[in-house]
């Protein structure tokens, strides 16, 4: 704010010098060019300082709104795998990813380089208006005039923005899904020669993302050029009144000058208030998508204090409980009751869809019961604590799921301290250590998204070594030999029938072990339990279980 009045000073002095002096240019540079030059040095100076400050300015707001969005997507992250398993199957994978990556670099932006430019307009503003004020009211007022047209077509234009902001996150969110989806699933799209199908939907979610970014981007053309237009039109009236009042001696050609200069300083920050709108109301349409599931709260969580779990003797009870899913209303499981001893291994058997899997869930308290309730040690299952109840279960489900890492990590996942050794030992007893030593690394090959490289009988391996290294107190194994061959599946069940010895096990499954023998099977027949007992007990009734067990034994001889 200094540099105008320097520059008004140093022109009043000039013209003051040339008017009462009638000397020639050298005559003049001579006697006051130490003046004229002290005037630059001033300026420059001033210039420095406020290049510098600006400096320490920008390396805070910024360096600021790098961190807060460190923070926030951790934040973000972290109450993502708060949450149950219902909001992931309710919400699709690439709105997440866009809430979390596109949505918050909104925000960033907001929180830094908007924040700069609005509070250095700010403070410019209100600086300049008092400078101006200080030199000559009426001159000011005719500067200011164009303002209050500035002001309301700044409102106008960011509802508009707000809105069309909103939509656009909203649309890229549904891209990202698309191609999420399409690469997660690219054995079918390609199995199915559908490459040509997707290709044209995602072109046609992109086309109308396009659309959507060409209709804000014209809302801003328009802005633009109206924050120029009305800027451009205070430097012209304070010229136009400002040179009639030089020429009637109100004020002096530096005043003049001087004005013309803090509508210029102006120009910048008033200029860039459009780019601050459309970037603030971005932010705003992100920040709210963000507090849509950030107010999302788990429906499971803790009841009791660490170090009520430490070790579960492994006894299971079932009191009329009956589970509706909350995303599609599916009753999975209606008023099933059954008791599993510590120490038994526990059998359930059923069509696809019965609610076998939904038991194991369950018990994991990946949902909570509808009605009923669960008992595990004589306990509620919600009295147990969350994290140590589910370390003291291993499970391996019947998707196995992989993490792009090395095989070693992916067993050792189950268990952080165990050692090369451990991992060997529980691979062998998978069945697995011979193929991975045929890997390229070994136990070092970094294996591809969800395991995507390895068969679907490895992953099953995999995953059982896995559930076993961290020696569970309860074990549940989900249809988990159903993509290896008759041999493997044998050396498994041999080892099954060692490791299970003194712990609960439920094998949820289609088929029928003889290599098991099972203390109770169950039939489960559209979430209702049809058929209880042992093998032979079954065997007797002739009824689902019987019937299945004699097409196993047919097709086996076949």
């Amino acid at each position: 704010m200094l540099i105008p009045k320097i520059i008004r000073e140093s022109l009043d002095f000039i013209f003051e010098k040339v008017e009462t002096k009638s000397a020639d240019s050298a005559g003049f540079s001579d006697i006051y060019g130490s003046d004229i030059l002290w005037f630059s040095f001033k300026v420059m100076g001033f210039a420095l300082i406020s290049g510098l400050f600006l400096y320490f300015t920008r390396q805070t707001l910024i360096v600021m709104s790098r961190l807060i969005e460190y923070d926030l997507r951790k934040d973000i992250f972290a109450h993502y795998e708060k949450l149950d398993t219902a909001f992931f199957k309710v919400n699709k994978t690439g709105d997440l990813m866009s809430r979390v990556s596109e949505d918050v670099n909104k925000v960033r932006m907001y929180l830094g380089p908007v924040l700069l430019y609005s509070s250095n307009l700010i403070f410019t503003f209100f600086l300049v208006i008092f400078s101006m004020l200080a030199v000559s009211p009426k001159l000011s007022m005719y500067t200011l005039l164009p303002l209050p047209f500035l002001s309301v077509s700044i409102y106008y234009v960011s509802s508009i923005i707000n809105k069309k902001s909103t939509i656009i996150q909203q649309q890229l969110a549904k891209i990202n899904s698309v191609a999420q989806e399409v690469f997660s699933g690219i054995r079918v799209v390609k199995s199915y020669v559908k490459e040509d199908k997707f290709t044209q939907h995602f072109e046609e979610e992109c086309e109308e993302y396009k659309n959507k970014n060409i209709s804000l981007a014209k809302v801003n053309a328009y802005f633009y050029p109206l924050m120029i237009l009305l800027i451009s039109l205070s430097t012209l009236l304070t010229i136009y009144v400002g040179g009639g009042m030089v020429m009637a001696g109100e004020i002096s050609a530096g005043t003049l000058a001087e004005f013309v200069i803090y509508v210029n300083i102006l120009t910048w920050p008033f200029t860039a208030i459009g780019w601050m709108v459309s970037i603030i109301q971005e932010a705003e349409a992100s920040q709210k998508r963000i507090n849509e599931f950030l107010e999302v709260e788990p429906q499971i969580y803790n009841t009791a204090e660490e170090g009520s779990t430490n070790i579960l003797e492994g006894s299971i009870e079932f009191e009329d409980v009956s589970f509706v899913y909350p995303d599609t209303n599916i009753k999975a499981l209606d008023k099933v009751n059954f008791t599993i001893q510590s120490g038994e291994k526990f059998a359930i058997i059923g069509k696809t869809a019965s609610g076998k899997t939904t038991v194991a869930d369950l018990l994991l308290r990946l949902y909570e019961a509808t009605d009923g309730v669960i008992k595990i040690d004589g306990k509620d299952i919600r009295e147990h604590h969350l994290g140590e109840l589910r370390n003291k279960i291993g499970y391996v489900p019947q998707d196995s799921f992989l993490f792009s890492d090395s095989v070693s990590n992916n067993i050792r996942f189950g268990n952080a301290d165990a050692t090369q050794e451990d991992i060997e030992h529980f691979a062998k007893q998978a069945s697995v250590h011979e193929d991975i030593l045929n890997f390229p690394e070994g136990y070092e090959t970094r294996i591809g998204e969800r395991g995507v490289t390895l068969s679907g009988g490895q992953k099953q391996r995999v995953s059982i070594s896995r559930a076993f290294i961290k020696n569970p107190d309860i074990v549940i194994l989900d249809d988990c030999l159903s993509a290896v061959d008759a041999n493997t599946e044998n050396a498994i069940l041999s080892y099954l029938d060692t490791a299970l010895k003194g712990k609960t096990a439920i094998i949820i499954t289609h088929r029928f072990y003889n290599l098991l023998s099972f203390d109770k099977i169950i039939v489960l027949d559209e979430g209702k339990i049809a058929e209880m007992g042992t093998h032979e007990e079954l065997m007797k009734i002739k009824g689902f279980y019987s019937e299945q067990y004699q097409n196993q034994l047919v097709d086996s001889h076949n």
